[in-house]
């Protein structure tokens, strides 16, 4: 499950480091939220976070064009970790002293979370014995303080008051939450997307997969310590830079080639993409104009058969997704292809399918155990995924 963190930015050079953090912690399946004092958006705009972290970025204390709720509060139990960075001595000052007087104090002493803090400041600032009280109250609070490095600072001088790097931020958060790398040194093959089929010069027979489903599995692979090699079709996402290795192709025959040339090695593979399963018999070089057109299609190979076949010691998951009979068709399935795990899903329920970022699925071991899932986010539907794979 993604955990939510709030990331304060405030009025410092080094907001434009936060950018690059906001960007890791979703890498690691972070729900990210950005508050931004009146000052920070003059080195950073609210619109570089929200296109970061997909979510609203909040500045102000009294927007009105939401629906109502004490915005600081609902923040504030929400979120499982505050992090500000940069926090400059003027936050550290006010939170030091309970201060509030924006939505990123209020939000921050309302909050019951575990807090980290990056100063970021000039090295005669940092030092200087006012600020270093109001760091040790802080302190003395339970935040945990990042404390700054020494380098060439925005000013010109060299010394104590660089911002931490956000990958050592992002390290601490993963301590914090004790995010599991339980794929660490194991090799994850994920297929996503849909497969194209020519007919002529311009058209073709498809499906409506998006690889939403796929490329959250192969991001969640990464993100838990997996080499992730993705094989993928027509889609309408983009994986992130997490993942190692993407393959692009367009045909099932492609997609089956570049499949088993990428089988050796691998400890999982989840089948995730929905391959067409007809291709037409003959194809026509240019586009056909015909008042009618009768096509002859025959079947494609399939993919998951041949892994299921050929895949050794490899943990081998497919998807089934029905319109009828889900679990009969889905366990069916699961024999047919000598696979490990199947993860039935019911395209015609609402919250589920193609296009949706969440989905409602049934995940069901060759042992015989059945999990069947509540409308989830498709993020939280890869992680049960994975987490079924190592049970086996």
């Amino acid at each position: 499950m993604k955990k939510k963190v709030l990331v304060g930015v405030t009025g410092g050079i080094a907001a434009y480091k936060s950018a690059y953090l906001v960007s890791a912690l979703m890498k690691i399946g972070c729900d990210v939220h950005v508050l931004m004092t009146e000052h920070a958006k003059a080195f950073v705009t609210p619109l570089t976070f929200e296109s970061l972290s997909k979510n609203p970025v909040i500045t102000n204390m009294f927007v009105r064009d939401r629906e109502w709720e004490v915005e600081h509060v609902s923040l504030a139990k929400s979120s499982e970790l505050v992090i500000v960075a940069p926090a400059t001595a003027n936050f550290i000052g006010k939170i030091a002293n309970g201060i509030c007087d924006d939505m990123l104090t209020t939000t921050y002493l309302a909050s019951k979370a575990p807090k980290i803090i990056c100063p970021a400041m000039n090295t005669q600032m940092y030092e200087d014995e006012v600020f270093q009280r109001n760091l040790a109250s802080v302190k003395e609070s339970g935040a945990i303080i990042l404390s700054p490095v020494s380098g060439r600072l925005a000013c010109g001088d060299i010394g104590v008051g660089k911002m931490i790097e956000p990958d050592d931020i992002v390290e601490k958060v993963k301590e914090i939450f004790a995010l599991s790398l339980d794929f660490a040194g194991k090799k994850a093959l994920v297929t996503a997307g849909a497969t194209v089929e020519d007919i002529d010069g311009v058209r073709y027979l498809s499906n409506h997969s998006s690889g939403k489903m796929g490329v959250a599995v192969a991001e969640r692979f990464a993100d838990r310590g997996a080499e992730v090699t993705l094989v993928c079709g027509k889609m309408s996402v983009s994986p992130s830079d997490n993942v190692s290795k993407v393959v692009n192709v367009s045909s099932t025959e492609d997609m089956y080639e570049a499949v088993l040339a990428n089988l050796d090695g691998a400890d999982y593979v989840v089948m995730a993409a929905a391959p067409a399963d007809y291709t037409p018999v003959k194809k026509f070089e240019n586009k056909v104009k015909s008042p009618e057109l009768t096509l002859a299609l025959k079947k494609t190979r399939d993919i998951a058969l041949a892994v299921g076949k050929k895949k050794d010691k490899a943990k081998l998951a497919i998807f089934s997704a029905e319109t009828e009979n889900l679990l009969e068709n889905a366990k069916e399935k699961l024999r047919k292809k000598n696979a490990d795990l199947v993860v039935a899903n019911d395209v015609t329920k609402e919250g589920a399918g193609f296009h949706c970022d969440t989905n409602i699925v049934t995940i069901i071991d060759k042992e015989g155990r059945t999990e069947a899932l509540e409308v989830l986010p498709k993020i939280e539907v890869a992680d049960k995924i994975l987490d079924a794979l190592l049970r086996l």
